[in-house]
């Protein structure tokens, strides 16, 4: 199967980009003009999201800047990061938010949805020598609370028409390998899977980061995990690691060529894996340069896409 290539447009509209974050109308030109396939909405900030365009005309009006250049729209990474999903005492406020920004996807014609547990791993205990949280939850309840919710979410979304996937990584709690086999099961859903990110994969499996307690990781660090995800990957990112965290909370986006990471290692096991759609996105997230970066990325993933896609 081809792949259709994407990117992530919060790489220009948060960190480095936060007080200048790229207009999206410029955003969608640049990246037509690269013989990108399509874009991943990062649905916040001033970019499109369910809070600005309120009204069917300007959702339209925003589908329509993609449409017309004969673009996609690959996924909505919906800002829930306001929501508790693991400390709160109910689900009323994060399902509220979750439903917005599914009548969202319908009106702009996207089809999957992004989510993370919206907390720092700390919440399930202690995390290296990082001040300990006061809100310490124990790993069964709060799983059974990510597990119950996420169920729902996924069953509303399935009647919507819209595929749920769950980014895990090291900034956001249940990160270790064994438990993003115990959400998945928990939550038991054919509706919910996950967002293999090749930048996480290599901090959760290879170098355990940011885990609460003991540390674990997988021999064979990013091919065995994706292996072990054979059928439960929805959404495909791709991009280079060096190994470090940015700002100690999640892991460091560098473009292709600027980290470590052998893709000719594990790309086999990912693409064995399997996944419901062709495309495949780049996240330059939190990237300094993350605009010059673009073509170069564009150009990397373009290789991939020849030899494995």
């Amino acid at each position: 199967m081809a792949k259709r290539i994407s990117i992530g447009t919060w790489a220009y509209s948060i960190g480095p980009y936060e007080n200048d974050p790229i207009p999206f109308e410029e955003v969608v030109k640049q990246l037509h003009d690269l013989n990108f396939d399509g874009l991943e909405l990062g649905g916040f900030g001033v970019h499109p999201n369910p809070d600005l365009q309120k009204t069917t005309e300007e959702r339209q009006a925003v589908r329509d800047l993609w449409e017309t250049r004969g673009m996609g729209c690959s996924g909505l990474a919906a800002d829930l990061w306001s929501e508790k999903l693991i400390t709160a005492p109910n689900d009323d406020s994060y399902l509220a938010t979750f439903r917005k920004n599914v009548k969202f996807c319908n009106d702009l014609g996207i089809d999957v949805i992004r989510v993370d547990t919206t907390e720092d791993p700390g919440v399930l205990g202690q995390v290296g020598d990082e001040p300990e949280k006061e809100t310490i939850v124990d790993y069964d309840t709060a799983l059974k609370r990510v597990a119950d919710t996420w169920r729902t979410c996924a069953q509303e979304a399935a009647d919507a028409g819209v595929r749920v996937v769950w980014e895990f990584e090291p900034g956001f709690a249940f990160n270790k390998p064994s438990d993003i086999f115990r959400v998945l099961d928990a939550v038991g859903h054919d509706n919910f899977t996950t967002m293999f990110d090749t930048c996480h994969a290599n901090m959760v499996a290879v170098h355990g980061s940011r885990q609460p307690g003991e540390r674990e990781t997988l021999p064979g660090g990013i091919r065995e995990l994706a292996e072990k995800l054979k059928g439960k990957i929805g959404r495909v990112h791709l991009i280079d690691s060096d190994d470090s965290l940015h700002d100690n909370h999640t892991s460091t986006h560098p473009p292709f060529g600027d980290g470590n990471l052998n893709f000719d290692e594990f790309m086999p096991a990912i693409v064995d894996a399997g996944c419901p759609d062709d495309w495949w996105t780049i996240d330059l997230c939190f990237w300094p340069d993350a605009w010059k970066a673009t073509k170069k990325c564009k150009d990397a993933i373009d290789q991939l896409a020849a030899k494995y896609g």
